[in-house]
């Protein structure tokens, strides 16, 4: 989808000399930052909202527990 878009001329001038740089398109350099952009500013999503709650947490078994299931896996076994 094309955009037209305002950008002040220091910004511009950057981007012109960093896509010249990377031989990219200026359109492909463009689309890239705003990608960027948007991903920094996203709502969190599921992993990052269970790794905000449980990411203190140890996770390892209780030793207890741990016996118990390798105890269960022998008898099926």
């Amino acid at each position: 989808m094309k955009v037209a878009v305002s950008v002040p001329d220091p910004l511009f001038e950057a981007a012109e000399r960093i896509s010249q740089k990377l031989h990219m398109p200026r359109s492909q350099l463009y689309a890239k930052a705003l990608e960027a952009f948007v991903k920094s500013h996203r709502a969190p999503g599921i992993r990052e909202s269970l790794e905000a709650v449980y990411g203190t947490e140890a996770s390892e078994l209780d030793p207890l527990l741990e016996d118990l299931q390798a105890e269960a896996l022998r008898e099926d076994w």
